[in-house]
Order: structure tokens, then C-alpha cells, then sequence
């Protein structure tokens, strides 16, 4: 498998490191539901259904010994939101993070935008190893001075002090989203950024917390007849004016801002035509796509619906130019997996930083990787029994029906419950984050 640096040989995945409790019985609030890697690779941030986020920093490698691999430490943990009530609609609204988006670097701080379903904050992550010292009408410990008793002026001083990590709020931009937002991404203008919830996506500036633009509303008058929901949406890596959205009905719809305000008439419709062969019950569920994203040059875009990953020229909306199959053998299985409610689960997908690669989730905690130049596929999994470090990650196969060959699964014996909804993938090397329940992995590429 080619990784971030591309090239034609083989890179071998092994353990690097995992984060969280081994307990079986997990809570509800640790379950990791967002993972975002910063631009430089540098942080990496989790959000989970409790409200929190915690960001992992990146160690300094050690230069004499290039064998070790840096690893990735907790940098800063913060409560992000807290559950709240909407007393009008007498609806709960959970503190559960849906989506982080990491700000470009601009100073020393770092900004990150975090969302549960109404509300989005702006956090700055920013760093203190020096207190002033030496007021004029106070005391060290803050108690004041009377200014009558101070017989002689005094410059205040920096000293350094061990350092400290804050997270600070500095926006709340609240109260703009009537449904659940599922999507938050950053305009490549720095300065506004997209928000999108069921039926609509508003852009806000990232300055003005108190009004936002409404540029897709897809809500019909009367709500009998909606036949189709917003699942994502994400804005172009480089044309400040496009963006695109994706519906549960398998189509995607690019959008020029420059067009109108309002840009409910799509300037481009992806849509694959369906193969009668495969028509089901289950179709139009599994054709729901639940993740989109940009290649970095923005050349191509990617799909993830429930059995396969699309990439897409953006030039070309008829069919898609490539198709990966996650995990066809589950094609059989869809009765099943619809009483149980699997069916609806939304797995995410991520480029590595060529876009060479993609990467996306599974069940029993496999997770899959397409290399697009070979054409050549891998499954491999995230579990405790392949935790020790630096070691490589053997290959799983899934045996869909006959006879059982001896390193194969049976896709009878798949754990459904374990699943990797959530994977990120470093913008520069071959280190890749990979979401189990209560669980982050963290894989790299083996170094000889």
C-alpha cells in the first residue's frame, strides 16, 4: 500500500500507540465521536459523546535515533459542551460532539471550531510558561495594595513557570440550526465558514456570532412531502466559492456561491445510475452517502456510502471514476443489519496527503485502505491483541460464504457492535488515527 509519500512499495502499518480504558463495559460519554488531525499534523484532536475534547500533541522525534517514532501525548482536554434543554420544543440537546474543524495557524494559538447538534464554539488553545511578577498595588497572592503605603515604583517582570495549557471560548455562534447539525467546514477565504444540518446550511463569518446567511434550504412547505435530507457538506480546499453537499437519497450537488444568494438551484448533480440487478428494499438506505471530502488539490471528491467508497471527478458528473467495495459480503446480510439497526450507521472516510490512498471503517473493528494508482486493497484491524510496539499489522480477510480458508473471518462471526466510524490520516506522513468505540489507535509506517 502506497502511503502520504506515495512511491510503489509496500508500507507495512504497525502499532504505534492507544489511548483510552480497556474496560469492556464502556461508558456512553467516552465513546470517541469526532477525530481531526490539525494542519501541520502536529495536533491531533478527539471529540466524544460526553461533550469533551482532548488534543494530542505531537512529541519532538528524537534526531540521533530516527527509529523512534514520535508519539502523540495529551496536550490539553477541555469540556467543550454541556447538555443542555430547549424548553420551547421541550427536546433534550445532547453535549455530544458531532464535528472539529482546525483553523489555520495564523500566531502561536492554535483555533479549533467544535459543533454538538445546535451549537458551534470557537476555541483558542494557546500556551503559558511566563507570570508577571513585581505589581505596584498588589500582593503576589492578588490581595491590593493601598496606593498611600507605596513608597517606590516597581517594574513589573516576567518569570517563567511550568507550562500551561488553555482552552478558551472565544465564540458561541448559537441558535441558527432548527435540526441536527451534522456538518461544520472552513472556507478556504479564512475568514467564514459553513455550518449544515438536515434540511439546511447556513455560512456564518467567523467574527459575527449573531447572524449567518441561509444558502441551501431544501425544507418543502409541507413536510409530508420531503423525500430527502442533507447528510454532509464541505467546502472546496481552494475555490473560496464552491461547496458541496451530499443527500440520503446518493446524490451530491456542487454549488457556486457566485451564482445567488441563495443557491438552491445546484450548479452540478453527481448521481450514479442504479443497477436494477442489486434493486432491494434496502436500496435506497445503503445509497444514503454519510461522508464527503475533497481531494487536497481539488481535483477529485469522495463518497462514502454504506457498502462503498466513489471518488468522483469534478469534472465528470455522470458516474464516478472509481468504486471501492468497504464490505460487499455484507450484502446478504442487510435484513439483518436493518433490525438492528446497523444499517443507519455513518462511517467517515479520509485521503492520506497525496491522495494516493483512502481510508475508511468497518465492522469488528477493521478498517479498510484503497490504493487508487494499484488498484490494490487492504483490510487490517485495530484491536489490543496487536498492541505491542512497532508491530506490524497482519492483513484480515473476510470468507463471504464456502469454505473457510485458515487466517480468513466468517462473516457469520463479525462483531457488529465494534465498528470504526471515525479515521483520520496525518496531512504529511504515513500516521494514521482510527476511532473504536472508547479507543483511539494511532498506526504508523514501519521504519527499517
Amino acid at each position: 500500500m502506497a502511503g502520504a509519500g506515495g512511491g510503489s512499495n509496500d508500507v507495512q502499518w504497525c502499532f504505534s500507540q492507544v489511548k483510552g480504558a480497556i474496560d469492556d463495559d464502556v461508558a456512553e460519554a467516552d465513546i470517541i465521536s469526532t477525530v481531526e488531525f490539525n494542519h501541520s499534523g502536529e495536533l491531533l484532536a478527539t471529540g466524544d459523546k460526553g461533550g469533551r475534547v482532548v488534543i494530542f500533541q505531537q512529541e519532538i522525534e528524537n534526531k540521533s535515533q530516527p527509529q523512534c517514532r514520535s508519539e502523540y501525548n495529551v496536550y490539553s482536554t477541555f469540556q467543550s459542551h454541556e447538555p443542555e434543554f430547549d424548553y420551547l420544543k421541550s427536546l433534550e440537546i445532547e453535549e455530544k460532539i458531532n464535528k472539529i474543524r482546525w483553523l489555520p495557524q495564523k500566531n502561536a494559538a492554535q483555533f479549533l471550531l467544535s459543533t454538538n447538534d445546535k451549537t458551534i464554539k470557537l476555541w483558542k488553545i494557546s500556551e503559558r510558561d511566563k507570570r508577571p511578577e513585581g505589581y505596584n498595588l498588589k500582593e503576589e497572592d492578588g490581595r491590593f495594595i493601598d496606593p498611600n503605603t507605596v513608597t517606590a515604583l516597581r517594574v513589573p517582570v516576567f518569570r517563567p513557570m511550568d507550562l500551561m495549557v488553555e482552552a478558551s471560548p472565544r465564540r458561541v455562534f448559537a441558535n441558527a440550526h432548527t435540526y441536527h447539525i451534522n456538518s461544520i467546514s472552513i472556507n478556504s477565504d479564512h475568514e467564514t465558514y459553513l455550518s449544515a444540518d438536515d434540511l439546511r446550511i447556513n455560512l456564518w463569518h467567523q467574527e459575527i456570532t449573531d447572524r449567518s446567511f441561509n444558502i441551501v434550504d431544501i425544507k418543502p412547505a409541507n413536510m409530508e412531502e420531503l423525500t430527502e435530507v442533507i447528510t454532509a457538506a464541505e467546502f472546496h480546499p481552494h475555490q473560496c466559492n464552491t461547496f458541496v453537499y451530499s443527500s440520503s437519497k446518493g446524490t451530491i450537488r456542487l454549488c457556486d456561491m457566485r451564482e445567488s444568494a441563495l443557491c438552491d438551484k445546484h450548479s452540478k448533480l453527481f448521481e450514479e445510475p442504479e443497477d436494477p440487478s442489486n434493486r432491494s428494499f434496502f436500496s435506497e438506505i445503503i445509497s444514503s452517502i454519510s461522508d464527503v471530502k475533497f481531494s487536497h488539490n481539488g481535483r477529485y471528491m469522495m463518497t462514502r456510502d454504506y457498502l462503498s467508497v466513489k471518488i468522483w471527478d469534478l469534472n465528470m458528473e455522470s458516474r464516478p471514476v472509481e468504486t471501492y467495495q468497504v464490505h460487499e459480503y455484507l450484502r446478504s446480510k442487510l435484513c439483518s443489519l436493518y433490525e438492528n439497526d446497523c444499517i443507519f450507521d455513518k462511517f467517515e472516510c479520509c485521503w492520506n496527503g497525496n491522495d494516493s490512498v483512502v481510508m475508511t471503517g468497518s465492522y469488528n473493528n477493521f478498517f479498510r485502505m484503497f490504493d487508487r494508482g494499484q488498484r490494490r486493497d487492504v483490510t487490517l484491524e485495530a484491536s489490543r491483541e496487536s498492541s505491542k510496539p512497532r508491530q506490524v499489522l497482519k492483513p484480515r480477510k473476510v470468507c463471504a460464504g464456502g469454505k473457510r480458508k485458515k487466517d480468513e473471518i466468517s462473516v457469520d462471526s463479525l462483531d457488529f457492535n465494534k465498528k470504526i466510524l471515525h479515521t483520520a490520516w496525518h496531512p504529511q506522513d504515513n500516521i494514521i488515527a482510527v476511532a473504536t468505540t472508547n479507543n483511539l489507535y494511532i498506526f504508523q509506517d514501519k521504519v527499517n
